[in-house]
């Protein structure tokens, strides 16, 4: 069983930059962790600040399984656990330019996209998240990524000190390209699982998720419920993050509910973003 024991000075951080990264709610949700577990599970890849924070606070060689269906995300971490070094050498090549962004943006346009390296593949994942407007991932319609360069001063694109402090966070991990659901197939009893989907929209109008504006709505919402339900009967510690809304509440009305503040908007001016609640929901 693990339990909570410090056992080194890394910090271990995400390595993807995102506006509404959930680093900046480490603080209130980890008096919410479970102060013992087997494993740990986080099948919405995304944000993974809170696997960092547990391998900065437990033992870190815990067993760890991390799913997404976002294929460039799942290649690129597993690149970083397996060819960091030679990750590191690709990105060292890429220089902050217009037209270099462009030409890498357009990758995904080719008929041969697929038949890249995966180190290109990573490489390019990394680039874009860190020379793209705000540091968002958008795709349109046909999955192809659409974000705008930025005017950023100086960006890191290769952060190779966190990249192989990120390769030792990744050791006894299993990372799949696979849907929140085939979690059931693995968990045991004594697990976490972390779920933090794309959230429910605060109003009608606000449906942009990070992946693709139709790929989460109300009929996933209820089927990632259903989820959670059964891994309630596996016996596993579930921890769920999404909007305070009507909703969600009115889904989770049987589970116990905890409020969080984070920052909204996507706004380069820090002062321009706003505060919303959201709803920690937890079986335990």
């Amino acid at each position: 069983m693990t339990t909570i024991q410090k056992t080194k000075t890394t910090n271990y951080k995400p390595f993807i930059k995102r506006v509404w990264g959930k680093r900046q709610l480490l603080s209130q949700l980890e008096k919410f962790y479970p102060k013992y577990f087997n494993r740990y599970f986080e099948p919405f890849l995304w944000w993974w600040a809170m696997f960092f924070d547990l391998r900065n606070k437990f033992w870190t060689t815990f067993p760890a399984y991390l799913f997404d269906i976002n294929e460039d995300m799942i290649i690129t971490y597993n690149v970083i656990k397996n060819d960091v070094h030679w990750l590191i050498k690709e990105l060292e090549n890429y220089p902050y330019d217009k037209d270099f962004y462009l030409k890498i943006r357009a990758l995904d346009r080719r008929a041969d996209f697929n038949e890249l390296s995966e180190i290109k593949r990573a490489a390019r994942f990394i680039y874009l998240n860190r020379t793209g407007f705000n540091w968002l991932h958008r795709v349109n319609s046909k999955w192809f990524y659409n974000v705008p360069m930025w005017k950023y001063t100086n960006p890191t694109i290769c952060d190779k000190e966190n990249l192989i402090a990120t390769s030792e966070a990744l050791r006894n991990t299993t990372i799949k390209d696979s849907d929140f659901e085939n979690i059931l197939t693995y968990v045991e009893k004594w697990d976490f699982v972390y779920l933090d989907p794309p959230y429910d929209p605060l109003t009608e109008t606000a449906n942009f998720t990070s992946y693709n504006k139709d790929w989460f709505g109300r009929e996933e919402q209820i089927r990632l419920f259903e989820t959670y339900k059964a891994l309630d009967r596996k016996w596993c510690f579930v921890m769920l993050s999404n909007h305070n809304t009507p909703f969600i509440n009115e889904l989770y009305k049987d589970y116990r509910k905890e409020i969080v503040l984070a920052k909204r908007a996507i706004n380069s001016n820090a002062s321009k973003r706003w505060t919303v609640e959201e709803t920690v929901i937890l079986n335990y």
